[in-house]
């Protein structure tokens, strides 16, 4: 689309997360034949990975470049600098040429996890979830029916499903349990006033430019609401916790454990995510959460606005007056559209409107035929079908078919063979929340549909499919092992992004070795190696004349304080070495010239995405891995000289996924 647009005369930009790039091309050397600029953009400010830390990004990119950021201003919030940019790049070109038309594609980091607010920005929602996910649940049903979006008779899924995450009744959690999943809710709140005041500023600089009546804007979310995992009971204050394979809690051993830090929630010393019965409720009514191929993982909702070309209502004159949504008995401005439409719609949709050609080759190659199409007449008439015709699903082995008068669903669970999934067939027109399997009475259709799924799958390159084994993700590219080699880092070297220093030490032994040059003073003191932020990481320094590593393991916090190892003076090379024994450890040595003076310090091993925000030597770096020395220290810059770091890696643990991946190809090849 960005493509397109630029070629018919558009400035094109995009804004925030991108997460359409391989990870072993996300960093500074990697291939860009992915990144924004290069699939059609002007201008790009964001991130390329699947979430961010709102409070302090682990790296951002303006163009194709990485923007280089030591340490975050206090108060910095990441939707409002993406904010500020889309703002900016349409004010100046705007300046530059106001002939030219424009299209911005944002793509929020909220109100994904980490769910991160500003500071004091969920006071105004204190108590409002107090009554529990049922009851909030039965309000939201209640004012759908009012607004005309899903009418009360067709029904609402059930809370808790055997298919999917156990959801408590809220009576039957502690008191503190209560209290923590209620502030969990009251952030996520607050994460979407941020979302709302982001697009209300777009809005408003377009139409202070005088542009908003002849933009077309078009707001939705990418997937139904996603749970938290194996520990949503109540939410999680570090959702990447759920990478933590050395321990397992109970739910009240997560209560009792997070209850303390409850007003740190949504600060910078968490990761949170709420529970996952709150994003039952954020599905109302559909059934299931993201990655499900019933409705509640993929139907969302999508508002379009252009007010000189569909005609569907004013924008309000005061911005005080964008908000009505407290009074039930408000009219809402516009229309509601119930035809089925996809995100492939999109595409072919605004070029419609806008009047631009879709091309049908791009760099020499013929264009495939587009898989979406123009949703325009439903847009203009409330009565119009659909024209989309059908549509395949399929998401981690989930797989469903729409058809028009039928929908077809697949009841899979997980390293169950694909052959003996049960195929469920709902009338999507009387039945939209997908309640009423009828298969029974229509075999024959049931047979057809499937019969379809399987051919799109196989033209859309489906198989083979996950089948809920770990083999979807740690089989990787053979290409990725060249970042798997001897690294060496010197006092010019930015900080390395997460995916291509977790190649160094993920699920396996390594070791670092610093060199001093002229070697250890007397007083010298400061960070020598930082992997990781405030969501898990690892930290070798330099402490009142102690060579020292800490760990923050998702929040627990082990150093080596009982294990001295003092510096002597003229030392030249400080370092540790980390063997992976298994069961989910690391066992550290400390080294000086070569030399153990520490041995045994027994680390929780951190694996996959964990550490998240890159390693940086000779300071932490933009998230502290520890918290103590960024209170005590800052980011804790090294004050001695120092040449070069190195981190070389070694053999992987016995247990590591990726020593058993034949032995987990035979068992996903079974399922096929």
């Amino acid at each position: 689309m960005a493509e397109a647009f630029r070629d018919a005369g558009y400035a094109t930009m995009a804004i925030g997360k991108w997460h359409l790039c391989r990870e072993q091309d996300m960093h500074a050397a990697g291939d860009r034949h992915s990144w924004p600029l290069q699939r059609g953009f002007d201008q790009y400010y964001g991130f390329l990975e699947a979430q961010a830390n709102l409070h302090a990004p682990a790296q951002l990119y303006e163009g194709n470049s990485p923007v280089r950021t030591e340490e975050y201003p206090p108060g910095y919030y990441l939707t409002d600098d993406l904010t500020d940019r889309a703002v900016e790049m349409i004010a100046e070109t705007h300046a530059c040429d106001p002939t030219k038309p424009l299209m911005m594609y944002y793509a929020h980091a909220a109100v994904h996890s980490p769910m991160h607010i500003k500071d004091g920005a969920a006071e105004p929602f204190r108590g409002q979830y107090d009554s529990g996910w049922e009851q909030v649940r039965a309000e939201r049903r209640r004012r759908q029916d009012l607004l005309g979006v899903v009418p009360d008779a067709a029904g609402t899924g059930p809370m808790n499903e055997d298919l999917g995450p156990d959801v408590p009744a809220w009576d039957s959690l502690t008191d503190d349990g209560r209290r923590l999943a209620a502030r969990h809710m009251e952030n996520y709140a607050a994460m979407v006033v941020s979302i709302d005041e982001s697009v209300g500023r777009i809005r408003e600089i377009q139409r202070r430019l005088g542009r908003l009546e002849n933009t077309i804007f078009v707001f939705l979310s990418d997937n139904g609401a996603a749970t938290a995992g194996p520990g949503g009971t109540v939410g999680m204050f570090n959702f990447l916790a759920n990478m933590d394979r050395s321990r397992k809690l109970s739910v009240d051993e997560r209560v009792a454990e997070e209850i303390g830090r409850i007003d740190e929630l949504g600060g910078p010393a968490s990761w949170p995510h709420y529970a996952s019965a709150w994003a039952t409720v954020a599905n109302t009514p559909f059934r299931r959460h993201k990655f499900s191929t019933y409705r509640g993982g993929h139907q969302v909702s999508c508002v379009m606005s252009w007010p000189a070309g569909l005609g569907l209502g004013k924008e309000p004159e005061k911005p005080q007056d964008r908000n009505r949504h407290d009074d039930d008995n408000a009219t809402p401005t516009g229309a509601v559209r119930h035809q089925y439409a996809h995100v492939t719609d999109i595409f072919p949709t605004l070029a419609e409107l806008a009047g631009v050609d879709i091309p049908a080759s791009r760099q020499g190659l013929d264009a495939r035929p587009l898989d979406g199409t123009s949703m325009v007449a439903a847009l203009r008439d409330p009565d119009a079908p659909s024209a989309h015709g059908d549509q395949y699903y399929e998401c981690l082995g989930e797989r469903a078919y729409y058809a028009g008068e039928f929908e077809l669903v697949a009841r899979h669970a997980p390293a169950t063979p694909f052959a003996a999934d049960r195929w469920e067939l709902f009338r999507p027109a009387s039945d939209p929340v997908q309640l009423e399997d009828v298969a029974e009475q229509h075999p024959e259709v049931v047979a057809d549909l499937v019969s379809r799924w399987e051919r799109a799958a196989r033209e859309n390159q489906v198989y083979p499919m996950s089948n809920g084994s770990p083999l979807h993700f740690y089989q990787r590219d053979p290409a990725e092992q060249r970042l798997a080699t001897e690294t060496v880092m010197v006092p010019e070297t930015p900080p390395l992004e997460r995916f291509r220093v977790s190649q160094l030490v993920d699920g396996r032994s390594f070791s670092v070795e610093v060199t001093l040059g002229a070697g250890y003073q007397p007083g010298d003191a400061g960070v020598l190696y930082a992997h990781g932020g405030q969501e898990s990481g690892l930290v070798l320094f330099v402490e009142d004349g102690h060579l020292r590593v800490e760990q923050n393991a998702w929040g627990r916090v082990t150093d080596s304080a009982a294990f001295p190892a003092p510096i002597p003076a003229g030392a030249t090379r400080l370092g540790m070495r980390v063997e992976a024994p298994g069961r989910s450890r690391w066992q550290v040595t400390l080294e000086i010239d070569g030399v153990a003076v520490a041995e045994g310090i027994e680390l929780s091993q951190l694996s996959w995405l964990v550490p998240f925000s890159g390693l940086s030597v000779g300071r932490m770096h933009r998230s502290p891995v520890s918290a103590r020395l960024h209170r005590e220290h800052g980011m804790f810059p090294y004050s001695g000289r120092w040449e070069t770091v190195t981190i070389r890696p070694g053999q992987f643990a016995p247990d590591a996924p990726s020593q058993h991946l034949e032995t987990i190809r035979q068992m996903g090849a079974a399922t096929q």
